[in-house]
């Protein structure tokens, strides 16, 4: 080859020159290096035999002209450049180019990794390969099942995507997460037991039945599984379906070097069984390296080479670019493909040359061709395209299993993640009983007079504050610290929106209910309110609404936050307008006129009335001196007082339902625009 194609070697990355031998050296002395792999992967290592992939679902995947593009530009900028830059320019501006035309193919049966330098688009490519770009993010090109075109949805409906990060509900045991996976993401016609026993294999499968009882575990405050266990187990709920395509994201991340090489070896066993398995990983060992099937190396968002390990040697080999003997290739490419800085622009240059050369090679073109002839091919073909796609349109449902089936699912899994947290039973039970015996002990045996009368008017009213603070704060994070875990499953297709938000809502009523009713059981008569015992239950009923009034508003407020640290942030500003409007700090007419709209939505206005009114309804032996002309001498006197009618009780019952269900529904469209927002 010509000399100035010679391709710069680690001196022009910075580091350091490299004795490479002669041109007359042997293959093994010239850089064709192969570190030995003395491992054997057998299906012993993982419990027994994967469950083959039949013939016929086999799925070659391709993609053609892929590009991404990423919106950089701020608001500001995009203003300025409306106004002062060219159209050109504007583009410029709005777009980052960050994957440059790829093309490529993975058959069934072969394990392709994704190899670069970080920055080099494999994680980028990944998610355009998956259809899990963010928002920002615009992706042109072709990808193809089998030649055919393919949408995100029917993509989801025969692919696994094993993410970078686990993400598990920690409290949930190892075979408690994979049966609500098998409930959700196995096809509806399958029976309980077949769920199950599908459970099992798998469990066999990846070796965890030594950990099937464990809990996954909250990182900081429940031990449970290790991160190899973890990342199996990840693996695990996607094989649950024995997908025929599988993506996984740097599945070796935060692992030891054994833990990464067993994964290496399960993602190696599911390509024995036919599937197509594509990878993104950072450093593999030469162990790891030497069991790919399909290297493809990323560089400066192009690709450098797509081609087996064998090939990628002799293509470096003919650049005069070989890998140095006993040297992990792994390693070698990464560092001759990298971006060194204060050595850019002869960096960029060589990755240029290798880029260009792949693109005019014999392999090169061959990818090329393939990936871009197919497109179409397969449309001819009826009975596969119903397979892919579900009907002839091409639409076809994201969901394996059917509303009702769904929802029980999601209900069994929050209301067992509930029973299992000890803070939300235990503490939350201690805090209600501690909380009503202070409050009994401090207001105990108040006697009907004047003094009685302001004590249990203000007793009366602690109760609607202390339910409100207790309950939104038990709920302000419930959908905040889910987010994350909600948004994947909800883009896996395992349920709808709905179902999370009502499984997860109906799965805590009973506590919201339970709760109010022990702390108004053991101080009502303490305190000495109103004794007739149909009074007592109506205040039951009355401390419940405003319980489940304080828990809607806690989920809105949940759902309205990116974070924890944020929903508990905003909570409390929140909550004061309304304690104000409540009737006890400020009379409910002395509200001014543009704050009067906002007093509608106040639970504490509607709960302080009806607590008031039914303690003071008809009650007309008020203890009064003779000379006092403050002391209000009955019940009705004493609800003129904070302007409050008995006439009105059945409408702040009313107004308390519905706030129950304004808020509740005001946080599922939330939620629902977030998770659109996110797709």
């Amino acid at each position: 080859m010509n000399n100035e194609e010679k391709i710069p070697l680690f001196s022009s990355n910075g580091y350091g020159d490299v004795d490479q031998g002669n041109d007359n050296s042997s293959s093994e002395s010239s850089g064709s290096f192969r570190v030995p792999f003395y491992g054997t992967v057998t299906s012993s290592q993982f419990g027994i035999p994967l469950r083959p992939i039949p013939v016929e679902e086999r799925i070659t995947y391709s993609w053609n002209s892929i590009n991404v593009f990423a919106d950089t530009a701020t608001a500001e900028s995009r203003n300025f450049c409306l106004c002062c830059c060219s159209n050109g320019e504007y583009e410029n501006l709005q777009k980052k180019h960050l994957v440059k035309n790829v093309n490529g193919v993975a058959r069934p049966g072969e394990l392709l990794a994704i190899l670069g330098s970080s920055g080099a688009g494999k994680t980028t490519l990944l998610n355009a390969l998956t259809f899990r770009s963010s928002k920002n993010i615009s992706v042109t090109g072709t990808r193809c099942v089998n030649g055919n075109p393919v949408h995100s949805t029917a993509l989801t409906s025969i692919s696994a995507y094993v993410q970078q990060a686990d993400m598990f509900i920690g409290t949930l045991t190892v075979r408690e997460h994979l049966t609500f996976q098998a409930l959700v993401r196995m096809d509806r016609h399958l029976k309980y037991d077949q769920r199950i026993a599908r459970v099992e294999e798998v469990i066999s499968e990846m070796s965890l039945n030594k950990c099937e009882n464990t809990c996954i575990g909250v990182p900081g405050r429940l031990k449970g599984l290790s991160g190899g266990e973890q990342k199996r187990l990840s693996f695990a709920s996607e094989m649950l379906t024995n997908p025929s395509l599988m993506f996984c994201d740097e599945p070796t991340s935060g692992l030891d070097s054994f833990m990464a090489l067993n994964v290496v070896q399960i993602l190696k066993q599911m390509a024995h069984t036919g599937k197509t398995v594509i990878c993104t990983i950072h450093q593999p060992s030469s162990e790891l390296y030497a069991m790919f099937d399909k290297l493809l190396l990323m560089a400066e968002g192009r690709i450098a080479f797509l081609g087996t390990p064998e090939e990628a040697d002799i293509f470096f080999r003919e650049l005069d670019a070989p890998c140095p003997k006993n040297y992990n290739p792994a390693d070698y490419f990464i560092q001759l493909l990298a971006i060194v800085p204060d050595n850019e622009e002869s960096c960029r240059h060589a990755v240029n040359m290798i880029c260009d050369k792949y693109e005019r090679s014999l392999t090169g073109m061959e990818v090329t061709l393939e990936s871009s002839t197919k497109v179409g091919d397969f449309l001819k073909n009826t009975e596969t395209e119903l397979w892919l796609n579900g009907t002839s349109n091409g639409r076809k449902s994201p969901y394996k299993a059917s509303w009702c089936a769904q929802f029980r699912a999601v209900l069994w899994r929050s209301w067992l993640s509930i029973l299992k947290e000890p803070l939300l039973v235990r503490v939350r039970l201690l805090q209600t009983i501690l909380v009503s015996l202070i409050l009994g002990s401090i207001y105990y045996g108040q006697v009907v007079n004047q003094d009685g009368v302001m004590n249990i008017n203000g007793v009366l009213f602690i109760f609607l504050t202390n339910l409100t603070f207790q309950n939104v704060f038990a709920v302000i994070n419930v959908f905040s610290a889910e987010l994350p875990l909600f948004l994947r499953e909800h883009k896996n297709g395992m349920y709808r929106t709905d179902v999370y938000f009502l499984g997860k809502t109906i799965a805590e009523i009973p506590f919201f209910v339970f709760l109010p009713l022990v702390f108004i059981s053991i101080c009502y008569f303490l305190i000495g309110l109103n004794s007739e015992m149909p009074r007592f239950f109506v205040a039951c009923g009355i401390v419940v609404l405003v319980a489940n009034a304080a828990t809607s508003f806690g989920y809105l407020i949940s759902c309205l936050s990116s974070s924890v640290s944020m929903a508990l942030s905003i909570g409390p500003p929140l909550i004061m307008p309304f304690l104000l409007f409540g009737g006890f700090f400020l009379n409910i007419d002395s509200i001014p006129i543009y704050f009067e709209w906002l007093s509608y939505f106040s639970w504490f206005k509607y709960g302080n009335e009806a607590l008031l009114i039914n303690q003071w309804q008809n009650m007309t032996d008020i203890q009064c001196d003779e000379n006092s002309r403050n002391c209000p001498r009955n019940g009705h006197v004493v609800l003129e007082m904070y302007n409050f009618k008995e006439d009105d009780f059945f409408l702040d019952i009313y107004a308390m339902v519905g706030l129950i269900l304004f808020f509740r529904l005001a946080a599922f469209f939330v939620l629902l625009r977030r998770t659109y927002k996110d797709q």
